[in-house]
């Protein structure tokens, strides 16, 4: 870890920790996740593995993990990945998420002066998937799926969420709010800690680097398939959302029927 630092010092370039959540028998898809990471030439990085991974590469430490204390337990892999990076910029992202070619020049065009960044995340189909979301500013004639922003409105961090999936945000930043690990996986973490930090921090989007899904292997909605939940905004809307003032903090991020379908969220509304 130590000559990963004192090698960042002696370039002017980014250094970043990819944190990597993972269960069992997911090797192929870290291998190309690893790969798509050691394509981008970065002088300083570093890979932590959360979870299994029997393969051994270059630059990377896994930390292995009892899957049997509680199921689905991706907010305490996420915070053993702020807690042991080395380098101020981590990427989280879970064993579906590769990075595409060009990803670091894209970060050493746009700069590290960010706390929370987003990229866009492409689908398997092409499409985008839950990357600039807006998340519960209602506006007339917007429907419940229509989540997806233009990645020209950063004004709106206030009324936005963070997927889980991915995300780069600096160290300080997760030590001062980790994720909160009562939640686990469908549980809402991500939507309680966006809920925490858009209090605190603006949300950045870097467009120029992309990052993208591995597909499921026939298991699951990653083959191809439309994302069920999020589209685009439309015109009208995103007209109507450009001129946008409001609070910076809400009271309440919580529909009565994300409660009803996430009752453990309950207890944030008596924060």
């Amino acid at each position: 870890m130590l000559n990963l630092v004192s090698k960042f010092r002696r370039n002017k370039d980014i250094a970043f920790s990819f944190g990597i959540i993972t269960y069992e028998n997911q090797d192929a898809n870290i291998n190309k996740i690893i790969d798509s990471i050691e394509r981008q030439e970065m002088p300083s990085y570093e890979v932590l593995i959360v979870g299994s991974f029997k393969t051994s590469r270059k630059n990377t430490t896994v930390y292995s993990f009892d899957e049997t204390k509680k199921k689905a337990w991706i907010s305490k892999k996420k915070n053993i990945i702020t807690k042991h990076a080395v380098f101020n910029n981590i990427v989280y992202l879970h064993d579906y998420v590769m990075l595409t070619d060009g990803w670091y020049k894209g970060f050493l065009q746009f700069g590290d002066k960010f706390d929370i960044c987003m990229n866009p995340i492409i689908n398997t189909n092409g499409e985008r998937f839950r990357d600039w979301v807006l998340w519960d500013l209602p506006v007339s004639g917007m429907s419940k799926k229509e989540k997806l922003l233009p990645y020209d409105l950063i004004h709106l961090s206030r009324w936005m969420y963070i997927s889980g999936s991915y995300w780069v945000a600096k160290r300080k930043v997760m030590e001062k709010f980790p994720i909160d690990e009562d939640l686990g996986h469908g549980e809402g973490e991500d939507i309680v800690w966006s809920y925490q930090v858009r209090d605190h921090y603006d949300f950045t989007i870097n467009k120029e680097s992309k990052v993208m899904l591995l597909p499921s292997n026939g298991k699951g909605w990653r083959d191809g398939v439309k994302d069920p939940g999020f589209t685009e905004i439309n015109e009208d809307i995103t007209r109507k959302l450009r001129e946008v003032q409001g609070p910076r903090r809400l009271n309440n991020c919580f529909s009565s029927g994300f409660i009803t379908a996430y009752p453990q969220l309950n207890k944030f509304l008596q924060k």
